[in-house]
């Protein structure tokens, strides 16, 4: 198992902060191996499909950059106007292969580690200048990893060739009874494939390093279980991150609470500093449930909606800073109120008579002076 620089061991897989951060600093799985093999393979192939073309091109352009006429020696204006357009006619030629290479260069990586562009990774690190750090890494694990797949690499790509180039061998002798046309022609074919073939034999290679650098890079991301500690410590004690935390189930309770404001019987109020809302279900409910509640702002909200649905309003400053206080959202009143609330109850139900005309708002709502003291009332809540 590995262990980090403190001797600790990393025996957990990295968290997606370790491996985001890892890609910040443009530390992601690469392949050499892989990106060399479809850069060969590409470039071949664009050769042994359009290599005739593109060698016929060339020749035609060769041509007629040393054919030219005698005038073009003393007028420096003409013979430097002829040189522009010969340039300018290679880079054309060139210029489908040039942006396949880069095409190609650039999708190896990508298909390996995935795209990503790190600015931390251009910024200069003078400790790669050290040489006593790039002796030790010539001379590490790693090192001799890499020496090994180098010489495997010229071992391969070498026994390869030798068969591929023995399997031509008495076509190669007999090039020379063909026309010179035709014998070029031939030739360029011939090399392109034995390429081909040379470069397949990077298959072999590509197929053990991609996994072998995937699961290194994995290795030097794990962590020990004292780094997932620090870091859930990191992101979850940020003081901005645990207020936009409280912050978002402040709201979301908020809005919770605003949807149940539609189902109150009664909305009673201070007048202005305080709201509750209550309802009551004498089938299903011993007591008065308190459905929301809040002050001034959330207050006005919770007027506002009732006022939007015609619930009644009513004004009891006692009663409802009580409620405030002794009461959470979702739970009934406490039995010091009952008396309080059944008669405004009583009230709200005979202004939805008929003969509402005559009813008035009782004056005598009792409510025990310690529910209205913030500290006791708190004690009664729990």
């Amino acid at each position: 198992m590995a262990e980090n620089e403190n001797g600790q061991e990393q025996s957990e897989e990295p968290t997606a902060k370790r491996l985001r951060d890892a890609r910040e600093k443009g530390q992601v799985a690469r392949s050499r191996e892989f990106n060399t093999l479809v850069i060969l393979i590409a470039g071949g192939a664009y050769f042994k499909f359009l290599g005739a073309g593109f060698a016929m091109d060339l020749m035609i352009l060769l041509k007629e950059a040393l054919t030219f006429d005698r005038q073009l020696i003393f007028e420096t204006g003409l013979l430097v106007a002829h040189l522009q357009e010969l340039m300018t006619r290679a880079m054309i030629i060139i210029a489908p292969l040039f942006i396949l290479m880069m095409a190609i260069a650039i999708l190896g990586p990508i298909l390996i580690g995935g795209a990503n562009f790190s600015a931390q990774a251009f910024s200069p690190k003078f400790s790669k200048l050290n040489p006593l750090t790039g002796m030790k890494r010539l001379f590490s694990v790693q090192g001799l990893l890499e020496l090994i797949k180098a010489l495997s690499k010229f071992t391969l790509v070498s026994v390869v060739s030798w068969m591929a180039i023995s399997n031509v061998w008495n076509t190669l002798m007999n090039l020379g009874e063909l026309p010179i046309d035709k014998a070029i022609m031939q030739t360029g074919d011939m090399a392109v494939t034995l390429f081909l073939i040379a470069s397949a034999s990077l298959l072999v290679v590509a197929l053990i390093d991609v996994p072998f650098q995937l699961w290194t890079h994995n290795k030097q991301l794990r962590m020990t279980l004292q780094e997932i500690k620090d870091e859930y410590k990191e992101s979850d004690g940020k003081p901005e991150v645990k207020g936009r935390i409280r912050q978002l189930q402040q709201e979301m309770a908020r809005q919770r609470m605003m949807s149940e404001v539609p189902k109150a019987d009664v909305i009673i109020t201070n007048p202005t500093h305080y709201a509750v809302a209550l309802t009551y279900q004498s089938e299903t409910m011993s007591a008065p449930l308190l459905l929301a509640k809040g002050i001034d702002e959330t207050a006005q909200a919770i007027r506002e909606l009732a006022t939007e649905h015609h619930i009644t309003q009513v004004q009891a400053p006692k009663v409802a800073r009580a409620i405030y206080f002794t009461t959470e959202i979702g739970q009934e009143i406490p039995n010091g109120l009952f008396v309080a609330v059944a008669r405004l109850l009583a009230y709200v139900y005979q202004l939805k008579q008929e003969d509402a005309e005559d009813v008035t708002l009782p004056d005598d709502l009792p409510v025990p002076d310690e529910y209205l003291d913030q500290k006791t009332a708190r004690r009664i809540r729990r």
